[in-house]
């Protein structure tokens, strides 16, 4: 996308304190097969590695960035996306979603809490 109103989103996933690396590489490789059914870009997000690591760490696993047109509502869709997906997970899992500096952290909360925080989050960003 090279539209002049595409937005960036960066996804972090974190999972629960029980879930480990394979863990949780596994639960981000099902959100970005999930994300990548939208009309979204699924950009990588730069790792810097320390001398002699041999992997990425928990946090780059987890994350992601997204970009998307900020017309045509697919930044609804793509939170209503995420969370569904938390919805299904076994586990106590977030998702921070950031877009130019301002946060906003998905998790299982009531329906109510979550709708309101995202509509919220929707109208500074939609």
């Amino acid at each position: 996308m090279t539209e002049p109103d595409t937005q960036r989103a960066l996804l972090r996933l974190e999972a629960d304190g029980d879930s480990d690396a394979e863990e949780l590489d596994r639960l981000a490789r099902r959100l970005r097969a999930e994300l990548g059914e939208l009309d979204v870009d699924l950009l990588p997000v730069a790792a810097e590695l320390p001398p002699g690591a041999k992997g990425a760490d928990p946090v780059t696993i987890g994350s992601l960035m997204v970009a998307f047109s900020a017309a045509g509502g697919v930044f609804p869709g793509l939170v209503d996306t995420l969370r569904d997906w938390l919805g299904r997970q076994a586990g106590k899992h977030k998702i921070k979603v950031t877009i130019d500096g301002d946060t906003v952290e998905l998790e299982r909360a009531t329906t109510a809490e979550r709708q309101q925080l995202i509509d919220a989050f929707v109208q500074r960003h939609g």
